[in-house]
């Protein structure tokens, strides 16, 4: 069944695209200028609450690519594709909660990961992760703004760049004077609307198909994998992938860490668990989308899997409700790509400026200036990247290997005081040469060369459940889940995982960096006092906080002696 695309006149698309992101500034509004302060731009003075913290951290993982990546899974592996999508990247967020009490802990007034780690290792340690975060924000960027063109070029007549450049200029207007706090707080409208929307919707799409009988009756077109909830094609093609992908953007994205940093201390396990279940339910549902395409036999416009949701929604639903999806579709993008602006003017401010070029020695007004600045250049090259129409996939298979290198790194830098600088960067540093080697294959996967990489993989298969079971379970369960995973896949995954390329890879780059990082660590002799962290690391700005002033000052005159 071929669905054509509903098109609104140009002005509609204008209005509506007014509409929303006038709104959001109006909203941002709301925001007292005159208290703002460097570390409200970049964490809100750590004091977001429960329901604020919630939805922020649900709909910045929400991003525009979770729309399509959630139907693309429904349409290709059948009734486990969205749930594969959907419950990993719950998972995930979940993830974050046990070790981000740790980091919290270490450093209650950090502002980024990076500072917890320059304060345990210094600066080399500490810009890998940096530049990690900005490549990965940057790219995140491009993304959106990509699919902000997309759907105004296939639901109007305005074109690619067109769409590319209002949502830029419309996330930077009301991101660029408040940051971190205006992020926030817009994201917390768009959340509302965003399930608002996905509530009323899905149910819709559903009904004007005929019902679930009509989806039911469809199962019969689908394929013995397709029809089957524990699919291994399914598996190993998409949850396995996907599931190691995304515990390293757990660990390595900024913009989760912000809000790890940013919630009230007391409220992270509820803002944890809230986000968990928020984002589960939204992105299932919008994969069975995927799913109610496959069973009716819709064959994607131009053979985009992009289109699917476009062509059902337009297909199906009358123009009203596609004002609506339009509107949902630029939210999600919108709350993501103002999250990343924030993530890379902390990064900047407080990874580059505040810790390697003033050492200590910050200008609260300059980073600021800096701040907004690193906004507005930001944003300008995503809307060049994007307006490229760039092939990003071996950028993000590139910032995702080099998130999958730094986690045990990271993790063990803040529980194991043996850890060395050397050995952070020369594990990453190895993992990341090796995942290279084996995602684009430059030796060819026979023989003893795939026997070892396998291994290797084997090895981090066993990293990935043992930091799981250690997070949530404790240090002597994450050891014994660990080491029997790992074993386990010795034996079963060996002469078969070499083919699955991106699985051995991903994999691959947690098992070099772990074995790396824990050998050289085991012939150093030093250890590391972690109360020196929360001591190295404070807030920048004492105008409005007379007893941050001290802290301030204390934490300035230590690094500087460190």
């Amino acid at each position: 069944m071929n669905l054509e695309l509903y098109q609104f006149s140009s002005t509609t698309v204008l209005l509506l695209l007014a509409a929303f992101y006038g709104g959001t500034y109006l909203i941002t509004t709301f925001i007292k200028k005159e208290q703002e302060d460097t570390d409200a731009f970049m964490v809100s003075n750590h004091s977001v609450g429960f329901g604020m913290g919630a939805a922020s951290m649900t709909a910045t993982w929400i991003w525009a690519a979770s729309f399509y990546a959630a139907a693309t899974s429904g349409y290709t592996y059948g009734v486990s594709g969205p749930l594969h999508y959907g419950f990993w990247g719950a998972l995930m967020i979940l993830f974050i909660y046990p070790f981000g009490r740790r980091f919290r802990a270490l450093a209650p007034n950090a502002h980024t990961l990076g500072e917890v780690i320059h304060a345990r290792h210094g600066s080399s340690s500490q810009l890998i992760l940096a530049f990690s975060n900005l490549l990965g924000s940057i790219i995140s960027l491009m993304v959106n703004f990509t699919a902000a063109g997309a759907l105004v070029s296939v639901l109007s007549p305005l074109s690619f760049q067109t769409g590319v450049i209002i949502a830029g200029v419309g996330v930077l207007s009301y991101t660029l004077w408040s940051g971190f706090r205006a992020s926030v707080l817009t994201d917390f409208a768009q959340l509302i609307a965003l399930m608002a929307i996905a509530v009323v919707i899905i149910p819709a799409v559903l009904f004007a198909m005929g019902g679930p009988a009509e989806v039911m009756n469809g199962f019969d077109q689908l394929t013995d994998e397709q029809a089957n909830l524990f699919s291994t094609e399914a598996i190993l093609h998409q949850g396995a992938p996907y599931f190691v992908a995304v515990l390293a953007y757990a660990i390595g994205n900024q913009t989760i860490s912000q809000r790890l940093f940013a919630v009230n201390e007391k409220h992270i396990k509820p803002t944890f668990l809230t986000a968990t279940l928020g984002y589960g339910a939204i992105v299932i549902g919008l994969g069975m989308i995927g799913l109610m395409a496959l069973t009716n036999g819709v064959e994607p416009l131009n053979g985009d899997m992009n289109n699917l949701i476009p062509q059902m929604v337009s297909s199906y639903l009358p123009p009203v409700f596609i004002g609506l999806f339009f509107i949902l579709v630029i939210g999600s993008l919108s709350s993501t790509a103002d999250s990343d602006l924030s993530a890379l003017s902390a990064i900047v401010m407080a990874d580059v400026y505040g810790k390697n070029i003033a050492r200590g020695k910050a200008d609260p007004k300059r980073m600021l200036f800096i701040g907004r600045l690193t906004m507005i250049v930001a944003t300008m090259l995503g809307i060049v990247f994007a307006s490229f129409s760039l092939d990003i996939l071996v950028m993000l298979v590139f910032v995702g290997a080099l998130w999958g290198a730094i986690v045990f790194p990271v993790i063990a830098s803040c529980f194991w005081s043996r850890v060395t600088n050397r050995a952070f960067t020369t594990s990453v540093l190895a993992a990341l040469v090796l995942f290279c080697v084996a995602r684009f294959e430059l030796l060819e996967m026979t023989g003893a060369v795939a026997l070892l990489f396998e291994l290797l993989a084997s090895i981090g298969g066993g990293v990935v459940i043992g930091l799981m079971a250690f997070g949530f379970l404790g240090q002597r369960i994450g050891f014994v889940a660990g080491i029997v995973a790992g074993l386990a896949l010795m034996v079963f995954a060996t002469g078969f995982l070499r083919e699955y390329t991106v699985l051995l890879s991903s994999l691959v780059a947690y098992g070099v960096s772990t074995l790396v990082c824990v050998v050289m660590s085991l012939m150093e002799k030093q250890q590391f006092d972690f109360d020196l962290i929360k001591q190295r690391v404070g807030n920048y700005d004492d105008r409005f906080d007379a007893p941050a002033s001290a802290a301030a000052i204390k934490s300035t005159h230590l690094v500087k002696e460190s």
